[in-house]
């Protein structure tokens, strides 16, 4: 698809080509990017209608071992998809153009929302808003949780590893060391039997376990930056595992925010189009303003870029390796686990009363006998909201 040769690369018509072909991409994903509603699963059924069924750009099999490959490595899947198919397409502008205008409007969406939330966020009108959002979203969590359960529990040892991580985490374990324990575990049954076999691989985990301590200089955008760069470069699984390790980092750790800060960030990242991990854009807003809002955007989403570029030719050979698969169900199990207990922990402060726990059954119900976006179940827990608070 690409030129090859050094004549080719000269040749004007190949240049113009190529620029058509990134021209696509940003449109196509500054398209998707704000229309996105509805979590991951969202987006990769609108990438596969648009890509595979009306554009012919790859093929199902090559849709399909693109997202198995972002399952092997940390990041938003949906977002990491969205890369991968934009280098399929037009190359390495292609992969930064698909990336960056996917990530684009909702980042700037909920810039803005932050900027409303910090001017206006306790006015009754907005207060109303959050209680019947807030809800919603636990809902919302608890549906994708027990939607993976069956799908990543494949066995009573993971299912042993999943218990021993949720007990950690409630124990107050560090989230990223809770993965890496897990991952190790599930690895550990699938090493090479001759000495040395592949070992090694396994000490990065631990090593991005490694808190990032505070900057010497005190200051605080470093420390914001580094400290959603770590988030981003280690997380797996789904998006709402984000809210663990936001918790753990800004809430617990650094105490910057609060739960009900946390909480009302995750309302904004699912009333929005486009990445959960823009949740990051809130709260570095809360954090720093404007400037925290870029900068926790960028540290977030940056890992994703590189760990597809550099991936991007050999995550076929990954995904067919037995000890990479086990690797990577031991993840998943773990991070299965941080779901559960953020969602645990998330919903003792959201639902406070009867008309919470009832919206939050509502939206329950809904998520599992409907097939209703998300975007409605936000809009109408918003609207019922907002109708509490003035009645």
């Amino acid at each position: 698809m690409y030129p090859d040769s050094e004549s080719e690369r000269k040749d004007g018509g190949v240049d113009d080509r190529q620029g058509g072909a990134a021209r696509e991409v940003a449109l196509l994903f500054l398209k998707l990017g704000t229309i996105a509603f509805g979590g991951p699963a969202a987006h990769t059924a609108m990438m596969r209608d648009e890509l595979v069924r009306r554009r012919g750009w790859v093929t199902d099999e090559r849709f399909a071992d693109l997202m198995g490959a972002t399952n092997l490595i940390p990041g938003p899947n949906s977002t990491e998809l969205a890369i991968h198919l934009g280098h399929d397409r037009a190359g390495r502008r292609g992969l930064i153009l698909a990336g960056a205008c996917f990530i684009l409007p909702a980042a700037l969406i909920v810039t803005a929302l932050a900027w409303a939330y910090v001017t206006y966020g306790r006015t009754p009108a907005v207060e109303g808003i959050l209680y019947g959002i807030v809800p919603v979203v636990i809902a919302i969590i608890a549906h994708a949780l027990f939607g993976l359960l069956r799908a990543v529990i494949k066995s009573w040892w993971l299912g042993a590893v999943a218990a021993g991580a949720l007990a950690a985490y409630l124990l107050g374990v560090n989230e990223l060391l809770i993965l890496a324990a897990g991952a190790l575990l599930a690895a550990a049954a699938h090493l090479p039997r001759r000495p040395g076999g592949g070992v090694h691989g396994l000490l990065a985990v631990p090593i991005l376990g490694t808190p990032v301590f505070p900057d010497p200089t005190g200051g605080q955008l470093t420390q914001l930056f580094l400290t959603m760069l770590k988030i981003g470069s280690v997380l797996y699984g789904s998006g709402y595992v984000l809210l663990a390790f936001l918790r753990g980092d800004f809430v617990d750790r650094l105490g910057w925010i609060t739960s009900a800060q946390l909480i009302d960030a995750v309302s904004i990242g699912q009333v929005t189009p486009g990445p959960v991990f823009t949740t990051a854009t809130f709260i570095g807003y809360l954090v720093a303003g404007p400037i925290g809002a870029f900068l926790a955007t960028v540290a977030i989403f940056l890992p994703s870029f590189v760990f597809v570029g550099l991936l991007t030719k050999i995550t076929h050979r990954l995904r067919a390796s037995r000890w990479t698969s086990a690797l990577l169900d031991g993840v998943n199990a773990t991070a299965l686990a941080l779901m559960a207990g953020v969602s645990y922990q998330l919903a003792r402060t959201a639902l406070i009363d009867l008309p919470t726990v009832a919206i939050a059954l509502i939206s329950l119900l809904l998520l599992w006998r409907t097939k209703l976006n998300n975007a409605w179940l936000v809009a109408g827990g918003a609207a019922i909201g907002i109708f509490i608070n003035l009645v």
